[in-house]
């Protein structure tokens, strides 16, 4: 809109890179229609036009032409959107991939070419040595530190990259000192919510929040993505998402949603912070000001700085990158060939290569299109470490967790794609962890017991495993901010006759008045309606409302549940469903009375 050309460059290049990232990993990544509602009639043209601009800059790299839906067609698309005022919606086509697989298949390609790939190395410091013909100071490597055993050893190189994200700054002062700092971190922050918050396959743009940033609400592994904030941020290993920051997504996500829709916080399954390494250009006159675009910044000893740009451009970033290591070093190399050349797993893909995983193999279909989705043709190998289900069907394919369908053979392969940790497993092999941290917690025993067997663990690395993969999602995942929803200085506003309601529900659990419950309450009554549930099943259901741990819940803590649920807070709570149920039970098993009929017959 404004006529600048290094936008338009940028635009046409990402454009032509998400293509190419389309064709190369076509598993990973798919394209998805986003959603823009319109709430005023000027605004229609407006954006249309924009995104028309947008399809038109695309041009042969455009993945289906954008169009305009009526205010009814757009419901029926989109049916949970808030239609007061409603006008109309534009709809635009863009890629959408599974990222932290995608970094793992171009690594693992890369590793298949030749190259040496090492995870958890560390940068000590850069190793120099004087140019005997110059007399310059060069970078000729590295002293690296194996984080996980701690031993160190030197790499020596021709050319030495720094390609370190938001880390950028810190290696580039290794070098010198007195280097300007290029990096601006931001974090953004992103919430996952159940999958019934959108339709399946159509995303939505929010183009301007109320303070003008830019909110995505998508569809995402069969759940729902919303994110995401921009706020300047120090830079760490553990960035934590901030309540504040899940409670501004929340609100923005309100104002998009019918009055219909409850968005509760309760629903947010996990949150995170990720760190966006912005940029400014060293070579530019105004430093202050954030280059859109990536930086390939050479200094005096040599050393090479990429930095800035986005996922979808990372192949054009890694060919300038490489372009400008062979200028500078005199480093002999043909032209690139990363254009069209399938990352892991994409060559032999199909939409329907699931169909044959189920047929060979006697896996669940939804286990069988999720192995397919992540690991493209490579599946059958994870199909054939499969264990036995003991079941008539599905016959291989024992789960992690019931109600996703990732595998306990996902975890024998990851350690194949040099998985060393149980994070790594829930968070960069599978998924887990961003999808819904109370079944990553629950899946992680049996995954630390399985890695352990493949990687002989003893006992006190298995701890060791469990209590680092619980600290990861209770403080970067978003456990943290959930559990707080409801603790023993919860306030209870109820109405009181809420509260004569819930002491009634209570009270047919604590028949003998005590004032709070135990399993053997619970069980009680769960045998007097016929339902039969193990006791670690109820110690657990129990342990989530038991807010001062000791073994029981009194009723207060029950109304201080009860209330967090009327207020959104908390969602899913199974002692309350449980209850809930149970009294809905016991009440249809009170007599009907017939002294109006004369007793009957």
């Amino acid at each position: 809109m404004k006529l600048d050309i290094e936008q338009y460059r940028m635009v046409k290049e990402a454009l032509h890179e998400r293509a190419n990232l389309l064709e190369i990993a076509p598993h990973l990544s798919a394209p998805l229609p986003i959603m823009l509602p319109v709430y005023k009639w000027w605004q229609l043209p407006y954006y249309w036009v924009g995104i028309k601009l947008y399809d038109l800059v695309a041009g042969s790299n455009c993945l289906k032409s954008s169009y305009v839906l009526s205010k009814s067609r757009a419901l029926e698309h989109f049916p949970m959107l808030q239609k007061d005022k409603l006008v109309g919606a534009i709809v635009y086509y863009d890629g959408q991939h599974n990222d932290a697989r995608m970094n793992l298949a171009i690594a693992l390609t890369a590793a298949r070419y030749g190259a040496a790939t090492a995870n958890y190395m560390e940068v000590v410091s850069l190793l120099k040595k004087t140019d005997p013909q110059t007399g310059k100071v060069r970078v000729s490597g590295a002293r690296c530190k194996d984080v996980l055993t701690g031993q160190e050893f030197d790499v020596r190189a021709k050319c030495v990259i720094n390609a370190t994200g938001p880390f950028t700054d810190s290696v580039r002062k290794m070098d010198d000192k007195d280097a300007a700092a290029i990096c601006q971190p931001s974090a953004g922050v992103h919430i996952v919510m159940p999958g019934y918050y959108s339709p399946e396959s159509m995303g939505l743009l929010d183009p301007a929040t109320s303070d003008g940033r830019v909110i995505f609400f998508l569809p995402w592994q069969k759940m729902t993505i919303a994110g995401t904030t921009d706020t300047p941020t120090d830079v760490t290993h553990h960035p934590i998402p901030s309540e504040e920051d899940i409670n501004f997504i929340l609100n923005e996500v309100r104002n998009y949603l019918s009055c219909d829709v409850e968005v509760r916080r309760g629903d947010v399954l996990a949150a995170w912070s990720g760190i966006r390494p912005l940029v400014t250009d060293p070579k530019s006159a105004d430093t202050q000001s954030i280059s859109r675009n990536h930086v390939v910044d050479i200094s005096e000893s040599g050393l090479i700085t990429i930095a800035g740009g986005k996922w979808t451009t990372y192949r054009s970033m890694a060919e300038d990158t490489i372009n400008a290591a062979i200028k500078t070093h005199d480093l002999k190399a043909g032209p690139s060939r990363t254009v069209g050349l399938f990352l892991q797993g994409g060559k032999d893909w199909s939409p329907t290569l699931y169909i044959r995983l189920v047929q060979d193999y006697g896996l669940e279909s939804e286990v069988a299109q999720h192995l397919a989705a992540t690991y493209g043709d490579k599946a059958f190998e994870v199909a054939k470490m499969a264990s036995v289900t003991g079941k008539r069907w599905p016959i291989v394919g024992v789960r992690l967790v019931s109600e996703f369908p990732y595998i306990e053979a996902e975890v024998k392969y990851g350690i194949k794609e040099y998985a060393c940790t149980a994070v790594d497993m829930i968070s960069r092999r599978t998924r887990l962890a961003f999808l819904n941290v109370q079944a990553a917690e629950e899946a992680l025993p049996r995954i630390v017991e399985l890695m352990g067997r493949e990687l002989n663990w003893d006992d006190y690395k298995k701890q060791e495993q469990l209590e680092t993969a619980r600290k990861f999602l209770y403080y970067e995942m978003g456990y943290k901010s959930r559990s707080e929803q409801l603790t023993d200085r919860s306030e209870i506003s109820l109405l009181p006759s809420d509260i004569d309601r819930y002491k009634k529900r209570f009270h047919k659990f604590d028949a003998d008045q005590k004032g709070f419950i135990t399993i053997v309450d619970v069980q009680r009554v769960l045998e007097s309606i016929n339902v039969q549930m193990d006791e670690n099943t109820l110690h657990e259901i129990l342990n989530e409302v038991d807010l001062n741990k000791n073994g029981q819940v009194e009723l207060n803590e029950f109304l201080q549940l009860m209330s967090a649920i009327q207020k959104g807070r908390v969602s899913g709570s199974r002692l309350a469903i449980l209850m809930k149920t149970a009294e809905e039970n016991l009440d249809r098993r009170v007599p009907i009375p017939v002294d109006r009929s004369c007793g009957g017959l």
